[in-house]
């Protein structure tokens, strides 16, 4: 079988796409890792244990906007949105992103506003934008042509802005069967972009006007006046930000774990300054099939996240127990990319926020499981909204550490053996002696 799938009817059947058939024709299904799996499947045995075929998820979304989105001119109110790919790198993709209408649009890309949504709304809202792209050197940010600077323009404006996309072709509508890529919509080579008034987030113009200020420096400042994270992500990535012979646009994904990063390592050395919390804490959260426990300890700072895959989901297809990865750091930090990725730092922001306007410091280790009923992957977005809503809930205090994991682990599926093998913290905790005990 070669690399794609052609038609999405080969996967979903007919009498299940009703009206959108002749739309359905149109839309490329990407084969990796190869589609047996869900050609046998058809959408109706659930093979791969979900309630409910991703697939079909992404196809009705498609399904449903396609009809919009067959044609060479997108006119609509960009949320505002951006992407910078990262493939080719340092020769990378960049666009804007225009959904085929007009209105208050904001939702489409501001993943604070999606807590609470369901998989298939969230799947809408990514599918309804399309991508228009071009190929650039990264160092394009400092002096691009006029292109470049309309992406700029747009990634620092405010409010939804009235734009109209001209490509060299009909957005392609591609659905990859492999489900760790985040949902996105239809793309094309852009020609041409036209945009009406942009009126711009003045915090954001002001840093990008400063050529002396670090970018590190730009990111924090604008968090703390109160500028969204999502909103400093777009605008980091658009290449906004830094010394003004260091601006280069940044792929996306690298942008949000940079800022997460960033704005959380400046606010772990306020934690720092602070006293310890004087009890024990467990937080729990639940949202799409993903279970949280939190566990804040009256220790210095540390912090630890681990996460388990059960089978069938995403990262644990085909195995027969849960896959557990964690990281960690101790109070000086860490030098090396954390191992399990981009969620470690949208979990770490959010728990340094939250200690920081406690004006408390505390050991934290957050746990995280993902069961098979976690359609898609959505982004890193998903982990640190919900860690903030997590941490917004009155947790259940304790006045020692073994009766708050007694009651934590109750709250999860994994065996409570299983958690301590993978923590270093946990472990440390547990069966290392402190040199208090010797004073």
């Amino acid at each position: 079988m070669g690399p794609h799938v052609r038609w999405l009817t080969d996967v979903i059947p007919v009498e299940m796409l009703g009206q959108q058939y002749h739309i359905a024709k149109s839309i490329e299904v990407i084969e990796k890792p190869p589609a047996e799996m869900c050609l046998a499947c058809r959408a109706t045995l659930l093979l791969c244990g979900k309630p409910r075929c991703p697939i079909l998820v992404k196809a009705e979304s498609l399904a449903r906007h396609g009809a919009s989105l067959d044609s060479e001119v997108i006119r609509g109110s960009s949320p505002p949105a951006v992407f910078v790919g990262r493939f080719g790198y340092p020769k990378v993709y960049i666009g804007p992103m225009v959904p085929p209408y007009y209105g208050n649009t904001e939702i489409l890309d501001k993943p604070e506003a999606w807590m609470g949504k369901s998989v298939e709304e969230i799947v809408d809202y990514r599918f309804s934008l399309v991508r228009g792209n071009t190929r650039v050197n990264v160092f394009d940010a400092q002096a691009g042509g006029r292109l470049v600077q309309q992406i700029q323009e747009l990634a620092m404006a405010s409010r939804p802005v009235d734009s109209e996309l001209h490509l060299t072709k009909k957005p392609r509508k591609t659905i990859t069967l492999s489900e760790d890529s985040q949902p996105f919509g239809p793309s094309a080579p852009i020609r041409s972009l036209k945009s009406g008034n942009i009126s711009a987030d003045r915090r954001i113009e002001k840093a990008y006007y400063d050529r002396d200020l670090k970018a590190a420096d730009a990111t924090f400042s604008l968090y703390n006046d109160d500028v969204p994270v999502t909103r400093i992500q777009r605008a980091f990535s658009a290449g906004l930000f830094g010394l003004a012979s260091n601006r280069k646009l940044v792929p996306t994904r690298w942008s949000i774990t940079a800022v997460d990063s960033t704005i959380s390592l400046s606010l772990i050395d306020q934690v720092k300054q602070h006293q310890t919390i004087d009890e024990y804490r467990i937080y729990y959260f639940t949202y799409l099939e993903n279970r949280y426990v939190g566990l804040m300890s009256p220790e210095p700072w540390k912090f630890e996240w681990i996460e388990a895959w059960f089978p069938e989901t995403t990262w644990n297809l085909y195995g027969s127990q849960p896959a557990i990865v964690g990281d960690y750091e101790e109070y000086w930090g860490r030098t090396r990319y954390a191992s399990v990725g981009g969620c470690y730092y949208s979990t770490r922001i959010a728990v340094a926020e939250k200690l920081a306007q406690e004006r408390r410091q505390a050991a934290v280790i957050f746990l995280r499981e993902i069961h098979p009923g976690y359609l898609l992957p959505l982004g890193v977005w998903n982990v640190r909204e919900s860690i903030r809503a997590a941490l917004k809930t009155t947790p259940r205090t304790f006045d020692n550490l073994n009766s708050a994991l007694s009651h934590a682990f109750g709250l999860l599926s994994i065996e409570k053996k299983n958690w301590i093998q993978a923590s270093v913290l946990l472990q440390r905790a547990l069966y290392q002696r402190k040199i208090t005990e010797f004073a």
